[in-house]
């Protein structure tokens, strides 16, 4: 472990090359896709440190965040109807038009894993449901619980998306991005081989979560721009493999199937999400009636569409902070500890 002084004194010769770098290019814009890289970012201004023509910014890294308002209204219906509702804390707030899971007029009870749903639905009568949210990172647990033979009332509400077809589609559509940083928790499941399809139009780096490690990339994406190279980099071999998690692969393709499904800020995108194989369809609560409603929207004040894409900055949201706080969230960034807004408020200064 490297001591304090030993860290200053990499972080300013990181930042001292990327300034070096960066006066050979135009204005460029990396965006990142991990919730927890966006913490690490603000916590210890990082931002602050890049040249005025690096733009870092923050794209929907955030799984609570990019669940649809249908999918949370299908679950508060749910409650309100009978169901034991489980999910993670993070998502409790997150509003929808049929309001948010604590205000439900139902049981709902807040789990940190799909197993603790399993157990609830072991110990009850009336049927459970759990509110499956997550990327790569939690879709092998909640697999892992579905192989194991869970009891007949444990249903399945799959929220659970895909990274890699996101950063597809932002490329696609001219997001003006010009390199990714790569999640480190979702690449210890999937390794790097996902990303190559975007990494043929982009540079692609993994990273970790220590400031030095989100220096590290930015300085590598601006080294393969200025070289005008492509490709996947990984500057997080400490825990991701190229292969990824063979056995939590295994498992989540065993019970999962990609399917074509809008995010919250995003239009359909193909198989962009997860839904449970034929052969879990007794657990799927979408084959019961818990069926989300897409067309959904939410409150027009919000800008968490705009934040998700890249576009906007939670200090660019008039309601941040005022109308819009931790404790009565208007969207879901400002509900999930991996939201840019619940970030920028709790990391970056509050509403100063």
């Amino acid at each position: 472990m490297m001591s304090s002084r030993d860290r200053r004194r990499l972080i300013h010769e990181l930042t001292a090359r990327i300034e070096e770098i960066a006066r050979e290019l135009d204005e460029v814009t990396i965006m990142h896709v991990c919730g927890s890289h966006e913490r690490t970012i603000v916590e210890h201004g990082l931002r602050s440190l890049l040249p005025e023509n690096v733009n870092l910014v923050c794209g929907p890294g955030c799984p609570v965040c990019v669940t649809t308002p249908g999918e949370i209204a299908a679950a508060v219906k749910a409650a309100e109807e009978g169901f034991t509702v489980c999910a993670f804390g993070d998502v409790y707030r997150v509003p929808s038009p049929e309001g948010s899971l604590s205000s439900a007029e139902g049981e709902v009870i807040v789990v940190q894993s799909a197993r603790k749903a399993e157990e609830i639905a072991e110990e009850r009568d009336n049927d459970v449901l759990y509110l499956a949210v997550g990327f790569e990172t939690t879709a092998p647990t909640t697999a892992a619980v579905l192989k194991d033979d869970p009891p007949s009332n444990f249903y399945v509400l799959s929220a659970h998306r895909l990274i890699p077809p996101a950063m597809e589609w932002l490329i696609s559509k001219g997001s003006g991005v010009d390199a990714f940083i790569c999640p480190g928790h979702v690449s210890t499941i999937i390794g790097t081989k996902p990303y190559e399809r975007v990494a043929e139009e982009v540079p692609c780096v993994v990273a970790g979560f220590e400031p030095e490690d989100v220096l590290l990339a930015t300085l590598a994406c601006l080294k393969m721009i200025a070289e005008g190279k492509t490709g996947v980099v990984n500057e997080y071999k400490r825990a991701v493999r190229e292969e990824g998690n063979p056995v939590a692969l295994k498992v989540m393709n065993e019970v999962f199937e990609p399917e074509d499904r809008p995010w919250r800020g995003f239009p359909t995108i193909p198989d962009s999400a997860l839904a449970l194989k034929d052969e879990f369809s007794d657990h799927d609560a979408t084959e019961i009636g818990v069926e989300p409603d897409y067309s959904l929207g939410s409150d027009p004040r919000c800008i968490c569409d705009r934040i998700l894409r890249g576009e906007a900055t939670p200090r660019d949201c008039p309601l941040f902070g005022d109308e819009c706080t931790p404790l009565d969230p208007v969207g879901p960034c400002m509900v999930s500890e991996e939201g840019p807004c619940f970030i920028e408020y709790r990391y970056g200064g509050g509403t100063t």
